[in-house]
This record gives C-alpha cells, sequence and structure tokens, in this order.
C-alpha cells in the first residue's frame, strides 16, 4: 500500500503512519538483566531504555504508561542500587503514571471464577508442602550442617519449606496489587503489557491484552524508530 507526501514522491503508508500505541511498563523491565549489553551497568541500560522511551513519544506518538503502585515499587527498588538522580528524573517525565480505573473496567465472571479454582488449588499444594515439612523436621537433628552460616537441620528444613511454600502458591500467579493494577490499566488503556513476570504474562491471555517480553521491548523501540528514520534522532540525543 503507497501513498505519497506533500512533494508527490511515493512513500510507504506504514511508513508514513504513525504508529501510536500504548504500553504498561513492569518493574520487571527495568530491572532484568537481559536489557543490558555487554559491559553495561543497571543505570546505564534503564538510561538507554528511557532514551529509546523520550524518542519514540515525540517522533511515533508512542506512550508509555505505569501504574503508581509500579512506579512506587520501582524507585524502592532503584533506592538501593546505584541510580543517579537524573535518570530517575528522566523516568518520571517520560513514563506516564496512571492510577488505572478499576470502578468502570469489566472482568470475565469466568476469569474471577477461575482465579479463585486456582488459588483453592494452590492452598491444597501450600498445605501439602508444610505437612512433608513438618514431618522432615520431626527427624531432623538440632546440629549445625553449615558452620558458615550457623544453620542447623532444622533451619534448612525451613529454608526449604519457604522457598516450596512461595513456589507453591504464588509462582505463575497475580500474587500482588501492584499485578492486578498493570493488567487493568493495560485492559482499560487497550495497550500492550511489557514484563519478564511470567505470572502477568499467564494472565494476558485472560484479559485479552497483547504483551511483550522486557528484554524485546528496547528492539522494538529500535525497529519502529529505525522504520521511520529516526535512529539518527536517537543517536544525537545519546551523544549529547
Amino acid at each position: 500500500m503507497w501513498s505519497y507526501n506533500t512533494d508527490g514522491v511515493v512513500v510507504d503508508a506504514m511508513v508514513e503512519r504513525s504508529f501510536k500505541q500504548r504500553f504498561v511498563l513492569d518493574t520487571s523491565l527495568f530491572i532484568t538483566e537481559e536489557i543490558r549489553r555487554d559491559e553495561e551497568t543497571l543505570e546505564e541500560a534503564i538510561d538507554r531504555l528511557l532514551d529509546l522511551i523520550a524518542t519514540a513519544r515525540l517522533e511515533l506518538d508512542i506512550s508509555c504508561y505505569m501504574p503508581p503502585s509500579i512506579h512506587s515499587e520501582l524507585t524502592t527498588m532503584l533506592d538501593d542500587r546505584p541510580v543517579s538522580e537524573a535518570t530517575r528524573s528522566k523516568l518520571n517525565t517520560w513514563v506516564i503514571r496512571k492510577h488505572p480505573d478499576r470502578y468502570t473496567v469489566s472482568i470475565p465472571a469466568d476469569v474471577v471464577y477461575r482465579f479463585v479454582d486456582e488459588m483453592s488449588d494452590r492452598v491444597d499444594r501450600g498445605l501439602r508442602v508444610s505437612e512433608e515439612a513438618v514431618r522432615r523436621a520431626e527427624t531432623s537433628a538440632d546440629e549445625l550442617v553449615d558452620d558458615h552460616n550457623h544453620m542447623t537441620e532444622i533451619d534448612a528444613v525451613i529454608s526449604d519449606l519457604r522457598d516450596r511454600y512461595r513456589r507453591a502458591l504464588r509462582q505463575g500467579v497475580l500474587d500482588s496489587r501492584e499485578d492486578f493494577d498493570l493488567l487493568i490499566l493495560a485492559r482499560e488503556l487497550d495497550a500492550g503489557v511489557v514484563t519478564e513476570d511470567t505470572g502477568i504474562i499467564a494472565w494476558t491471555e485472560d484479559f485479552g491484552l497483547r504483551y511483550l517480553h522486557g528484554k524485546d521491548f528496547p528492539a522494538l523501540l529500535y525497529d519502529y524508530l529505525e522504520a521511520v528514520d529516526a535512529v539518527d534522532q536517537l543517536n544525537h540525543k545519546r551523544e549529547e
């Protein structure tokens, strides 16, 4: 499909047309090492990602959103990492914070039904994990098995219980308000979800949402910008 620009030159309509997409970003996108290049620090990776987001906004009208609950979660994580105020300011500038409209966004009853059914099954699995741990603890001695960490056999049983219990109840399921806010906002905006969280990805199908792995998001934005010859603007921004 072709169109003509103001000079009468034939251009590809796909390039001429604005992409105008929306994405809702998860904390995991910024934290994952999958977005880092070789020898790149966390701050450098986040800074490069935000430059991509900024250029995509200016050149293609692609908007990136984040629920305030996710933003708070991310900034708390960044507090424990070497990330400058300049990069944090860039995050606040180019990623739009918006509360999801929980009162008007509808969710099919079948989704809620299956969620309740799944949580009931997970509780049963958690109980079985706990019962196995109790039986192991009965035959364990309160003696050191790890001198370096001062861990006894019973401590080892408790540590294993925590890991297995967490996997049984939380892995692959919506386990926080932040996750729910992310999906509700994406449904409200008809936006794509960008995350590395397998639990969120599993639920995008039930919510009828598009999703993209966080590790693939920078390359996607770069390809979009390359399609409209906006990569030079991005490189110039990085050099400033």
